[in-house]
């Protein structure tokens, strides 16, 4: 893990309230797809860093991309921010998606819901890079409509089949990603997704009754990044080794787990 200054190299808006920014960073050499890194501000009033994941990792440029939504102070500072700006940077942190483990299966499905798109645009490079063709690989992504801006879709298409839902119907199908999978998707033998709690809860209705295995990313509010808190805590069928109760860290245990594991 890197606990440095990293520096901006990029900056740039992709949708009313959604941002793209480039840091400079020796994580990007140790980076997984699915991980995120913790962000610092400059205020001394907001002590706490803000965990965002990570859309992309160059190790070659020295570069990570973060794709994200300005919610508050933090990502708000950091949506500002211009080229050779710096910030402190912890990480990358916590568990990515097993990417090995699909290396055999023929109908990947990655499911995102909002922002939940950028980290699984870097597992789908990062599925590519394996060898896996971008016809066994489809992406279904709900947006909350064309008006609000379809964030990373253009990437998403150079990359997998794509398959889109939108609350109000502008685009592709009128309603949520699982209706969308119920419409337009025939086969999957691995899911992946990431997006809100209710869809997540959805996606692992859908992988168990299909008899799928489902890796899904947790979004959680968290204070340290590192486990240290306990702030961000899942409920789990098995016993976790640190707290040896029926809890898991989403920070360091997460913020992927097989979909089975966690009682959402």
């Amino acid at each position: 893990m890197i606990n440095e200054k990293a520096v901006v190299t990029e900056n740039k808006k992709l949708a009313e309230g959604v941002f793209s920014t480039v840091f400079r960073t020796e994580a990007a050499g140790i980076c997984k797809a699915g991980q995120f890194v913790m962000v610092g501000t400059g205020s001394d009033s907001r002590l706490l860093k803000r965990p965002i994941s990570i859309s992309g990792a160059d190790p070659v440029s020295g570069e990570i991309r973060l794709v994200y939504r300005t919610v508050g102070y933090g990502t708000t500072e950091l949506s500002l921010s211009k080229e050779g700006d710096s910030f402190d940077i912890l990480g990358p942190a916590g568990n990515g998606f097993p990417v090995e483990k699909a290396a055999d299966r023929q109908h990947i499905l990655l499911v995102a819901g909002g922002i939940g798109a950028p980290p699984l645009l870097y597992l789908v490079r990062e599925l590519k890079k394996q060898g896996i063709d971008r016809d066994r690989i489809t992406a279904v992504l709900g947006y909350r409509g064309e008006k609000y801006g379809l964030f990373l879709k253009d990437e998403f298409e150079n990359e997998a089949n794509v398959v889109l839902s939108s609350d109000d119907g502008s685009v592709g199908v009128h309603g949520t990603v699982m209706d969308a999978i119920g419409e337009k998707v025939t086969e999957a033998d691995m899911i992946f997704a990431c997006g809100p709690l209710g869809m997540l809860k959805a996606v692992k209705g859908y992988a168990l009754e299909k008899g799928i295995p489902a890796y899904i990313s947790l979004e959680e509010k968290m204070a340290c990044g590192v486990g240290a808190c306990l702030g961000c805590i899942v409920k789990t069928a098995g016993v976790d080794s640190h707290s040896h109760v029926n809890n898991a860290r989403i920070c360091t245990e997460g913020p992927v787990f097989e979909a089975s594991e966690v009682m959402i």
